[in-house]
């Protein structure tokens, strides 16, 4: 692509050559992420992956997309680019997994105001750290300058994940009874949800944010940055080692909207709310947004990143899996006879 360039383009504001560069510094990043089934490099049309589909009966391809939402203003504000990659990869394939699905590849979009390849290598180094984190390859991408209708340092990232499952392992609320244990497996903190209350509670725009809050004990910009935990991981073991009846992948809506995606109709997910490990940033936003209660719960994890609905009988088992893979998880609640599908005790 060395032939490659345009005097006029550039002056409309696009430059190409800065584009090229930031592929040529990706590079690096994302051959971390090489696994068994990637074809193809980087600079094709398209990503080519060829699954190992040996023992599987029925396989069946799940996909996620998601983006990194208004979380990304925090790292532009901060100059830190390097995590929010992570929370990319997060929510798309901590959502397939939910299916009890593998992820196998990622592919990330990012629109930047101008082309910075120091930047954009920097963005991608956090999508290729979460694909390592999810054991899934990072097999292509596109960066699109749009100079004109973003600022020069606005950016926005978001991405696709694509898993497999084979079919009578697909996860779904059929199998969940009475009596069934809910598993908490706990957030890294606010992950990538609800940051428009959090900036407008913090007034980030005007706010320090390496003022250290002795509530938090460290900065608030890096208390909010921390990036979104990978659970890929930990729950492919328990469900390898349990009898696993639904996942839910605590995102935007919190308790109330995602829980019940994974509970059938005539039965109810009863959490404790004293069982609840809670961050202190939870506290934090709460006090100084005046929000209630029922609405914390309705907006953010509350330091539960997913829930596992297991058979009472496999719970020990879920847990010891989940806590050999670097999860604490811990007993939240079970599943009772009821109409509403949570009810928080």
């Amino acid at each position: 692509m060395e032939n490659s360039h345009s005097a006029s383009y550039a002056a409309a504001g696009v430059n190409i050559e800065a584009g090229y560069e930031g592929v040529r510094l990706m590079k690096k990043h994302v051959a971390r992420t090489v696994i068994p089934g990637v074809v193809s490099g980087l600079g094709g049309f398209g990503g080519l992956f060829a699954p190992d589909l040996q023992g599987m009966k029925e396989p069946v391809l799940v996909s996620g997309t998601d983006g990194v939402g208004t979380k990304q203003r925090i790292a532009q504000l901060m100059g830190r680019h390097d995590t929010v990659g992570i929370d990319c990869v997060a929510m798309c394939v901590n959502d397939i997994v939910c299916c009890g699905a593998k992820p196998l590849f990622f592919l990330d979009y990012i629109a930047i105001g101008k082309n910075e390849p120091e930047k954009v290598a920097s963005l991608v180094a956090g999508v290729a750290e979460g694909c390592v984190q999810a054991g899934c390859a990072l097999i292509g991408g596109e960066t699109a300058e749009h100079p004109g209708t973003m600022q020069p340092d606005d950016y926005d990232l978001a991405g696709f994940s694509v898993g497999i499952v084979d079919k009578d392992k697909i996860l779904d609320s059929a199998s969940v009874r009475a009596g069934d244990v809910i598993l908490a497996l706990p957030s890294s903190g606010l992950h990538s949800n609800g940051f428009s209350l959090v900036r407008k509670v913090f007034n980030v725009e005007q706010a320090d944010l390496g003022e250290v809050l002795p509530e938090l004990g460290q900065p608030l910009g890096e208390a909010l940055l921390t990036p979104t935990r990978i659970y890929v991981k930990p729950l492919l073991a328990a469900l390898e080692a349990a009898e696993v009846h639904g996942v839910s992948h605590i995102t935007g809506g919190g308790f109330y909207e995602n829980i019940p995606r994974s509970i059938p109709d005539g039965l109810c997910a009863r959490i404790e709310k004293a069982a609840v490990r809670v961050p202190p940033i939870f506290p934090l936003l709460a006090q100084r947004g005046g929000i209630p209660e029922r609405d914390m719960f309705n907006t953010f994890n509350m330091g539960v990143g997913m829930s596992l609905t297991v058979s009472r009988e496999s719970a020990d088992r879920a847990l010891s899996a989940l806590r050999e893979n670097g999860v604490d998880a811990y007993v939240v609640g079970e599943i009772v006879p009821g109409e509403e599908k949570i009810a928080l005790c």
